[in-house]
């Protein structure tokens, strides 16, 4: 039941994400200083940590829909499997998403040229 309200939820959330992607494009296209305004909010702390949660939604969704997708083979629905999945899908998707950052991080120096 819990993985099923957060699956609801992380797609709000997906659906609020866009809108910050719409929002970057829009500063790309509107020049340098238009750009580095948005990126300084996004690199900002509350910025970061709302980019955070939009990658931990994004992980979530995912791999909820791949259990889905095995339940829709006629896969899972044991109850200690449902159960064993539903922490597995909540655990793998926190570890990737520190993964990710910790990567983007290592690879791109915390993003240099941007306010860290």
């Amino acid at each position: 039941m819990v993985t099923s309200i957060l699956h609801r939820l992380s797609g709000i959330v997906l659906a609020g994400g866009s809108l910050i992607l719409v929002l970057w494009l829009w500063a790309l296209s509107q020049g340098a200083k238009r750009y580095e305004q948005v990126m300084g909010m996004l690199g900002s702390f509350p910025g970061k940590l709302i980019l955070f949660g939009f990658t931990l939604a994004l992980f979530f969704h995912l791999l909820n829909g791949v259990r889905h997708l095995v339940w829709d083979s006629g896969h899972g629905y044991e109850k200690q499997t449902s159960n064993q999945s539903a922490w597995l899908v909540m655990v793998l998707s926190l570890v990737l998403t520190l993964a990710l950052w910790i990567a983007g991080y290592w690879v791109f120096e915390a993003f240099p040229g941007q306010k860290a």
